[in-house]
């Protein structure tokens, strides 16, 4: 039978003897960040991956998302764990804290997805494109956007998705056709087509945020 158990005493060696992740606390903003809390962050985000995503890779990859009247439908279980994962504030791990993020240094939340993409990768590509999404808004978006859609995005209530590829070529950026044409009111009229949106559609979220690229 499959099994997956987090490897946390291979993590802390690279994080504490390799890099000396604590040595973050000297920088602003990530005074709190000690070995002891670093350490926290491991072993509860451990539990999460081994107990709740990976007991539903396997069957999740087996039944897969349902397309029925207009709904896509996530795996059996995929909602509660998404629940879970996102009422423990995961979403929002590296996140800004103005907008509700747990403010930690990236590096803890690289670690952060490399466990959950050991243990459910399926899973992972939901909170993994709303990362983007919400990496997206925070340095490019105006204020507005900031306090609209941060919020939503670290509390995981509206997930995100890239709409990237087109039908005639796949993740060159440098052959997409799909045009963004200022106008005069400040918005851009959009002429273009996109295919294959990962996360594009599912149960998990009440809003999904669709960032998409374009010349």
């Amino acid at each position: 039978m499959p099994v997956y158990s987090p490897p946390s005493e291979n993590i802390k060696f690279i994080l504490h003897d390799v890099l000396n992740a604590s040595s973050l606390s000297e920088l602003p903003g990530y005074e709190d960040v000690s070995q002891e809390l670093i350490d926290q962050i491991i072993e509860e985000g451990g539990k999460i991956c081994e107990n709740v995503l990976f007991p539903i890779n396997q069957s999740g990859d087996q039944e897969g998302c349902t397309y029925e009247n207009g709904v896509v439908r996530t795996p059996k279980g995929f909602k509660e764990a998404y629940q879970t994962f996102s009422e423990g504030g995961w979403c929002g791990l590296s996140s800004d804290p103005e907008y509700g993020g747990m403010g930690m240094p990236v590096l803890l939340n690289t670690v952060m997805q490399e466990m959950i993409c050991s243990a459910n990768m399926s899973f992972g590509m939901y909170p993994g494109l709303s990362q983007g999404c919400y990496e997206a808004l925070h340095h490019f978006g105006t204020d507005e956007q900031k306090a609209l859609y941060l919020p939503k995005l670290i509390e995981g209530t509206w997930s995100g998705t890239m709409c990237l590829t087109e039908p005639h070529c796949g993740t060159d950026l440098g052959l997409i056709k799909t045009k963004a044409d200022p106008q005069d009111d400040g918005s851009y009229k959009v002429t273009g087509t996109k295919i294959f949106i990962s996360a594009g559609e599912h149960d998990l979220t009440d809003n999904i945020v669709h960032l998409v690229l374009a010349k």
